[in-house]
């Protein structure tokens, strides 16, 4: 698609300035004022709407093959286009598990077939995620985001040790979904007062942290990079802030549920279900507080569909799990940058340049790039409104809540895979 993108209000190097962006064979050709549309290309007038680097989300569920009743390659990514995506990392709870390349290649062959933007798979870090035996980390590396058995611990010190040493020999990124099971008792919210005066069993912070604190002392012996994923409590900012300090290779990531959304707000509806559990006021505000001094290096959505019945049992019952590609930005937006929280410029590593840089997916909002970009109209409220999603999943905390953020366009090697219809 070779398109003129008219009086755009480009953000780089910590600001907005007005430009044009012109597009063809796939890249984005010039930047500048007062250019003019090539013979043939289309001009679409942006009217001053944001235009940002395509996001990457290093953390979705995309359930295909094995659960598409839930959600379909074709859909999560159609879903995450409307979010403002270029780039998602698909986790690897599937059927089949993607331990061996030729199961990985099962769901290749679907994302080549339909994903609207660009997948990077994970591999599975255990043979069917079940901590037992190592899966063919070798044959699935050229393949793969790193390796992850998102949805479970790694319950096995040394499992987890000959993983990293593995992931590091073969340069790549093993991005923990950190559980102690010995913890867990039945748990399904946060271990606080919400659960204590309502009769539910709690999920106790520790569950989390204390597994983190056995994988960041096995990441500085390895030498292995290591990536946390879904980061909910305050002594997992600071044991990852801790690791940093003395040189261990770690980054990590938090939901924009995690810091909008407390126990405190918790209802009586699955559609508040997720793991790890929304946590304390407290652990809102240590997270909060990483993603201003860095140690929590991007916002990642773990966008994890189900079926409405699925997530019609009430707390204790429903599946875990909320759907937010097509909130994310909106949510962070509003609840953080616009009171003066966060500045854009974070925002934008947050959702960008610190997945890109970390995991090598996502480029530059330059002339010569990729014409990967996302435009939003910041100014523009909207009601979230799951029965208006793409994706098949509708149970997301943030229902009924007013945002800031609509996303107008998206673009993929400068083909627009999402935009607004004129109203």
């Amino acid at each position: 698609m070779n398109c003129l993108l008219k009086n755009a209000m480009l953000f780089a190097e910590g600001g907005f300035r007005p430009g044009d962006i012109s597009v063809a064979e796939g890249r984005i050709v010039s930047i500048s004022g007062g250019l003019s549309a090539a013979p043939g290309a289309a001009s679409i007038d942006l009217h001053h709407a944001a235009v940002f680097p395509g996001f990457v989300d290093v953390h979705v569920h995309l359930r295909e093959p094995g659960f598409s009743y839930k959600e379909t390659i074709r859909t999560g990514t159609l879903s995450a286009a409307r979010g403002g995506y270029a780039h998602v990392c698909a986790m690897p709870n599937l059927d089949p598990v993607p331990d061996t390349l030729a199961r990985l290649e099962e769901q290749l062959a679907v994302i080549r077939r339909d994903a609207a933007v660009n997948v990077h798979p994970y591999g599975a870090v255990t043979c069917g995620e079940k901590g037992e035996a190592l899966a063919d980390l070798e044959a699935m590396a050229p393949h793969v985001a790193g390796f992850s058995d998102d949805g479970r611990g790694v319950q096995s010190g040394e499992m987890m040790r000959a993983a990293m040493l593995e992931a590091k020999r073969l340069g790549k990124i093993i991005a923990a979904h950190c559980e102690d099971n010995n913890l867990l008792r039945g748990g399904y919210i946060h271990d606080g007062a919400y659960a204590r005066a309502h009769g539910h069993r709690g999920i106790c912070s520790e569950s989390e942290w204390g597994q983190i604190a056995r994988d960041l002392e096995l990441a500085a012996e390895t030498g292995c990079k290591y990536h946390v994923c879904h980061v909910s409590t305050k002594e997992s900012v600071d044991l990852i802030r801790r690791a940093k300090a003395r040189g261990v290779d770690v980054t990590c990531e938090t939901g924009p549920h995690y810091l909008v959304f407390c126990d405190e707000d918790l209802q009586e509806d699955g559609r508040f279900k997720m793991n790890p559990p929304l946590r304390s006021r407290e652990d809102r505000a240590a997270l909060i507080g990483g993603l201003l001094d860095g140690t929590v290096d991007m916002i990642a959505t773990d966008h994890a569909p189900h079926s409405a019945e699925e997530k019609s049992r009430g707390l204790e019952k429903s599946a875990m799990g909320v759907v937010g590609l097509e909130t994310a930005f909106a949510a962070v937006y509003t609840h953080l940058v616009k009171p003066g929280i966060l500045s854009m410029g974070r925002l934008v590593e947050l959702f960008h340049g610190s997945a890109a840089k970390r995991f090598g997916f996502g480029t530059p909002l330059a002339e010569g790039q990729p014409a990967d970009l996302t435009v939003f109209d910041l100014n523009k409220p909207f009601v979230v409104d799951p029965e208006q999603f793409l994706s098949m999943g509708r149970a997301t905390p943030f229902s009924g809540m007013e945002l800031y953020g609509v996303c107008k366009l998206t673009m993929v090697a400068g083909k627009a895979v999402w935009q607004e219809e004129k109203r």
